[in-house]
């Protein structure tokens, strides 16, 4: 575990100007804001991930929202998707505060990390291939950091999950081929060369979408967390 490496890390990626349309994009609608955030001050760059340097279980989004991380700074922060998840979080006992306002707000994460295959916000929060596979260095490296303590990961939905496989795979674990195909539950273990194996584990994203229309409930998502973090070797509430 390298707690420098990772803050140095975070500080790369928040500088990354690699991908012109999502530069573009970001930085406009830092620009011209939402009315509901006029007064706010975007930060309008790339998000890092959040959480602790030892993290036991890694949690994989898509990418920052527009109004949310853009806005916040921080990953799943200031949106709805990330109300969801931290409320579940917090449920578990793996959050300390059930909300993400912003930055500053004193949530801290216990064993977990957030993080994304797409560190910018992207138009219509549609990625293109391109832009995915420009990031993926960035996963990769932020893996490898973890790997000393990283025992399990939870993937929101089917655009995270075939972005972070090819990532686990330079990172040092061994993805089975086929590749396992993405599915809320789905389940496989990944062995390591070098080190312990990570449990990897499919969720549904926790887009409104999929939240206001009852794919994923709260429950659904609370039972996957649990999941995962007891096979990381952390203890969630029950």
């Amino acid at each position: 575990m390298d707690p420098r490496g990772l803050d140095r890390l975070d500080r790369r990626i928040s500088g990354c100007r690699a991908c012109p349309r999502l530069v573009a994009w970001r930085e406009e609608v830092a620009s011209t804001r939402r009315a509901a955030f006029a007064d706010w001050t975007y930060w309008g760059r790339p998000v890092p991930g959040f959480g602790p340097p030892d993290a036991r279980l890694l949690i994989i989004g898509l990418a920052p929202a527009a109004h949310g991380g853009n806005r916040t700074g921080r990953m799943f922060t200031g949106d709805r998707s990330g109300d969801v998840l931290y409320q579940a979080l917090y449920d578990v006992g793996l959050a300390s505060q059930p909300t993400s306002v912003h930055a500053g707000d004193g949530l801290e994460l216990r064993g977990v990390r957030v993080t994304a295959p797409v560190h910018c916000a992207p138009p219509a929060n549609k990625p293109t291939p391109a832009e995915r596979d420009a990031c993926r260095p960035w996963l990769v490296q932020e893996l490898r950091l973890l790997r000393p303590t990283v025992r399990a990961a939870v993937v929101l939905g089917a655009f995270g999950w075939q972005a972070a496989l090819p990532a686990f795979a330079e990172a040092g674990w061994t993805v089975p081929r086929p590749r396992p195909a993405f599915g809320h539950g789905a389940h496989v273990e990944l062995d390591g060369a070098d080190g312990p194996a990570l449990g990897l584990y499919g969720c549904f994203h926790v887009s409104q979408r999929n939240t206001f229309t009852g794919k994923l409930t709260p429950e659904m998502l609370r039972d996957v967390l649990r999941t995962a973090a007891t096979a990381a070797g952390l203890r969630p509430a029950k």
